[in-house]
């Protein structure tokens, strides 16, 4: 029998289709950062993106993503190693550190159940950056994104 894709495959040999499944759909690259100019640390905010779809944790407007939001990040296996900022639990970031998929990702659990269960999508966690003020992002830092 047959490894799974992401344990046969590294991330730039995966086809477009193979990339795009390794998403779990937790939706934490969706969330406002800020970023420590003198230490390069990263923060996340319970802030979001005003296209995310909350409680299905996708994006409204997929493919115009890039237009409708300029600085929305695109993972590409040729930036693997700006994967660092990405949480922990991120398959991306996992992968690209020579960690196996999380026993609730999706691939693995066979559907998105488990990881709603484990509280890692931002479901009922976030609030949309229509009613935040950008002066105000300090003040919705949070704790519960691992870094």
């Amino acid at each position: 029998m047959s490894k799974p894709f992401w344990q046969e495959k590294s991330l730039s040999e995966m086809s477009s289709d193979e990339w795009e499944s390794l998403c779990d759909g937790c939706a934490r690259c969706c969330l406002h950062k800020l970023e420590d100019e003198d230490t390069a640390e990263v923060f996340y905010t319970a802030v979001v993106c005003r296209y995310l779809d909350q409680e299905a944790c996708h994006c409204t407007d997929y493919d115009n993503r890039h237009v409708n939001v300029p600085n929305c990040v695109q993972l590409t296996p040729d930036r693997v190693e700006e994967f660092h900022w990405l949480p922990t639990t991120c398959a991306y970031r996992r992968l690209s550190e020579g960690k196996g998929l999380a026993h609730w990702h999706p691939l693995v659990a066979g559907d998105r159940s488990l990881m709603m269960s484990e509280g890692i999508a931002v479901t009922n966690k976030v609030v949309d950056e229509t009613y935040v003020h950008p002066e105000d992002y300090e003040e919705q830092i949070i704790h519960w994104v691992e870094q």
